[in-house]
Order: structure tokens, then sequence, then C-alpha cells
């Protein structure tokens, strides 16, 4: 049955507790501007989800998260499905696409240390100390950084790691996690020090939530369209056209991170992004730059900062960050002040993009004029040809050689 044709919009999600934080943030959101429309969700494990021990990489799957959902999405059980933006491969199945992403969060990672050692830090941890991350990034980065930390791989979601952690066994002195996600569970107090990027580069897309439809759905394309966060569109895209063009994922360990600040006549994009060994002792990195005249919005809504906001000089880059608000409660503030500042009206029937463009998955951003996304994209691009002139895929190489070789797969 098409979901549509009763006026429910499915929609697909992880069972678990912060992914459904999320789609209902997402549902919420959208429910403000369209009050008419109902929604269901319906929810689903991965594969990612059923397989708990063995680690990620040695998987070997790219969708680890996503595939269910977009089976699901495929085959019309759902309209559009929530994710987080980091779960998503850079090339997505023909016929799907984000039709948004929402406004980002701190994408910088978090270090939560156990009870007894909580005044500590990654430095002065004593020696041996087991710290806990399932991440091939954040692994290799702490060996390279802090080599008398021992780095054991942790599975299950943010609860589970959370109960590992405070467990009396005391196996692990502590956790390397997403701020975001602890930020969005309501566990803000359990951070012990958010990582500068200068320490530890976070995942391409952290942060921020995805929302994954069908091209062919254009109701649901233009539904999305407002939601669409120019500022956070850029610096994602920069972010995922510099993996597509190295190749990596969960395979390799890669890092990134970027930063758009407005200045007095211009916008200003730049990128960071590292790749490294995975003993952490070889790192290939480099920053590059793109200024824009304007990045200009079509429409004013929740997420986009406004000519008003603006003149308030609302900063977005990582820094700007209360850790002592939700950061859904955050976004949903701001629904209500956009909402009580706008017409709706203007919302009712937004533009969708006219063609079924993509760009690492991304459809195109109407809220945006078209050359600034192509900017954003050859920004990324020429980012990780400048690290593939360093010799960043050969050491990505040597990386993915010693995962096939720990779980007896051979190289192609």
């Amino acid at each position: 049955m098409d979901s549509e044709k009763n006026n429910i919009i499915r929609v697909g999600s992880r069972k678990s507790e912060l992914a459904l934080i999320q789609t209902n943030f997402v549902i919420d959101s959208l429910k403000k501007v369209y009050p008419d429309k109902e929604f269901s969700i319906v929810t689903m494990t991965t594969l990612g989800d059923r397989i708990l021990n063995v680690s990620l990489p040695k998987i070997g799957e790219k969708s680890l998260f996503t595939k269910d959902l977009e089976d699901a999405l495929k085959n019309k059980t759902v309209d559009f499905v929530v994710h987080s933006l980091k779960d998503l491969p850079t090339s997505l199945p023909d016929g799907l696409a984000i039709g948004a992403v929402f406004e980002r969060e701190d994408p910088r990672d978090a270090l939560v240390l156990r009870e007894d050692v909580k005044d500590c830090t990654l430095a002065t941890l004593p020696a041996g100390s087991v710290i806990g991350t399932s991440s091939l990034r954040r692994t290799a980065q702490l060996r390279g950084s802090f080599p008398h930390l021992s780095i054991v791989d942790v599975r299950g979601n943010l609860n589970t790691r959370l109960r590992k952690l405070d467990s009396t066994t005391k196996e692990y002195s502590a956790l390397l996690l997403a701020t975001a996600g602890l930020q969005r569970m309501g566990w803000g107090d359990r951070v012990s020090k958010i990582l500068p990027c200068s320490e530890m580069m976070y995942a391409v897309g952290q942060g921020a939530l995805a929302v994954e439809c069908r091209t062919d759905n254009a109701e649901i394309l233009a539904m999305l369209a407002p939601f669409n966060h120019p500022e956070t569109y850029c610096r994602v895209l920069a972010e995922r056209s510099f993996l597509k063009t190295l190749g990596g994922g969960c395979s390799a360990p890669v890092g990134i991170s970027t930063k758009l600040k407005q200045m007095e006549s211009n916008f200003k994009l730049t990128i960071t992004g590292g790749v490294w060994s995975l003993d952490g002792t070889t790192k290939v990195n480099d920053t590059m730059e793109q200024t824009f005249t304007q990045i200009k919005k079509t429409q004013k809504h929740n997420l986009s900062p406004t000519e008003e906001n603006n003149s308030k000089k609302i900063k977005i880059d990582d820094g700007n960050i209360d850790n002592n608000l939700n950061p859904l409660q955050k976004l949903d503030d701001k629904i209500s002040e956009a909402n009580e500042n706008s017409n709706c009206e203007d919302l009712s029937v937004p533009e969708a993009p006219k063609s079924h463009t993509v760009y690492c998955g991304l459809t195109e951003n109407t809220n945006i004029p078209l050359d600034v996304i192509l900017k954003c994209d050859d920004l990324g691009k020429d980012l990780a040809n400048n690290l593939i002139s360093k010799g960043a895929l050969e050491v990505m190489k040597v990386t993915q050689d010693l995962i096939r070789s720990s779980v007896g797969v051979q190289s192609p």
C-alpha cells in the first residue's frame, strides 16, 4: 500500500534509542511546518546492529547501518529514512539520495572517562589504560599521539558502551564517542573533554542528520527542501567529496575538519583532511580553503541563518556549542522562533530540485547557488588529490591489507 495516498508518511529508523530520538526530532520539525501531515515510524535492525562480536572494518560491508533501511526505501515500505550522516556511504544506491541535511551539531569527538580517573587526560592516563573505540580513525590517531595507551574495540549502542565503561570489572578506562550523540541523548554531563581537531579529527559528516529518500518522490523532496541547511550542506559536501575521491570509509583511518566562517564581504570554507597508518606513525594531511561572495537563501526557514540572525553574528564553526543544552532542544527552539517570525504559508509549497543531479549522494540544495555547490565539491576533490600526491593511497592500502589478512580475506 502506498502510504502517501493515505496522507501518512512512513519514516524508516534503526531501533536504538539514539536513532529514535533523531528520527522523532526530524518528524517534529516537519510537523511544525506541515501540521496536516501524519507520520508513522517503521523500525528495523541493520547488519551493523546484528553483528556485535566483530569490529566494523572486519565485517567488510560499506553500508553496515544503512542497507536494510535503503532496501525498505527502494521497495516503498517507507517514504524516507533518518540517518546519522557519517553512516551513509558517499555513493548511494541508484534512485536514492539525501533530500536534506539538518543543521550540524558539534562534530568533534568526546573523551568519556571512568569515574575513578575522571581528572585525567589522554596524556596523563596511566600507561596501559584501555580506551574503547570501534573506529579505525580514532584508533590510529590515539596510537600516534598517545602510544602509552591500549586501544580496544568496543561495540554496541551508546547505552551498552557506557554500561561497559561503568562496569565494576573496570575493563575500560575511557571511551571515545561522538559528542553530538551524547548530547542528543541528554548525556552531555558524561563528557570529560571535547577533543579539539588538532588532537582528533572527526569523521566525514559527523554531527549531522541526513534524510534519505527516493529521487522520484517529488512530494517528499519538496517537503524536505526547506530543511536542507546551507552551511552544513557546504561543509559536508566538501567532506564527502574528499572521502569519495580517496575511496575511503570505515576501512581506512581518514579524518576531517571543516569550518565555514562569514567574513566582512564573503564566506570562507576551510577544510583539513588526514590519512593515517593503522599504528598512527604515518600521517598524510593538508589544508585548503575556498571563498564565496555569498551563500544565498531562497527562503527563510528554521535552520538557515536569516539576515536577522547574521546581524547577531551567529557562528557556524565547530566551537559555537553550549554543552549544557541538548542540541535537539536548541534546534527545536530555533524552529519555534522561525515560525513566529516568518510566514509559514511561504513554506507550504517549497521548491524541490528540478533535476536528479546528486553530489556525493546529496541532492542539489536549492537554498544556495549552484556555483557554490560545485566549488564545495571541487574543494574536497582537490584536497584528496593533494593527499594522493603525497602517498595517501599507499598508506590506506597497507591498512586495508592488514585488515584483510586478519580475517583471512585475500586481496583482489
